[in-house]
């Protein structure tokens, strides 16, 4: 117990140490805003196809896996259906930024909830070497996604105090999921893969839907082209030599 809620803590803890950082931007050019988003775009898909994916493979097979990539994109999409659209209702621009933050606010929330599980899970099964592994790999993607929340915020005209205290809640929303999961394993730990996979699934459809067109909107496709493949690899890189 005390080693899962020491991990369970580190892990959504570094969503918040991610956040921090975007503090630090006091003014962001286009083209460095479009980078730094694909950038971070880049570590989640490598998150996604790197650590999440091989781990609900890993626990069940490759059905399990269609199976929740395909939940987590349609959850995304009804959510996405649910917030009204600024274009169809002739919203003002700030309403438009509104919109699209409470939309990744949510998309993102969502998707750590079967993060949390699948460390409360893992570290009740019997397996004894799976707990720390999957705590460490999702407080590794954790710490860019914590930076990816609060920056996404700000650039869409959160203040940045109030953009690290979102990212700050869905840090919540994990930990109280780890430790549901950890005492309720008997009845969810067939969920598990499940989770994974659907937090895959959320993690591409936020890539595909919000940030890659986020940072081609501008005219600055080519350097945030390379962005992205430098968070890819940077993510790859961290992961790896860490295991």
């Amino acid at each position: 117990m005390e080693h899962m809620a020491l991990s369970g803590i580190i892990a959504s803890l570094c969503t918040v140490i991610g956040a921090i950082p975007a503090l630090l931007f006091k003014h962001v050019s286009h083209r460095r805003r479009d980078s730094l988003l694909a950038y971070t775009a880049g570590i989640m898909v490598a998150a996604s196809t790197y650590s999440l994916i091989p781990s609900a493979l890993k626990l069940s097979n490759l059905a399990v896996l269609a199976a929740g990539i395909l939940a987590g994109t349609a959850v995304l999409t009804l959510m996405e259906k649910a917030i009204p659209s600024s274009e169809s209702m002739r919203f003002s621009n700030k309403q438009a930024m509104q919109d699209k933050s409470l939309f990744f606010l949510l998309a993102m929330g969502l998707h750590n909830l079967p993060e949390g599980l699948s460390v409360g899970v893992s570290y009740a099964s019997e397996h004894t070497d799976l707990g720390p592994l999957v705590s460490f790999a999702i407080g590794l993607q954790n710490v860019p996604e914590g930076f990816l929340i609060s920056f996404f915020l700000i650039s869409h005209q959160v203040s940045k105090w109030k953009a690290v205290w979102l990212a700050a809640g869905t840090a919540v929303i994990e930990l109280a999921a780890c430790f549901a999961g950890f005492h309720f394993t008997s009845r969810i730990s067939g969920v598990v893969p499940y989770g994974l996979a659907f937090a895959a699934g959320a993690m591409l459809y936020v890539v595909y839907k919000e940030l890659i067109p986020e940072s081609h909107g501008d005219g600055h496709e080519r350097p945030a082209t390379f962005a992205f493949i430098a968070g890819l690899l940077t993510m790859i890189g961290l992961t790896h030599g860490l295991r």
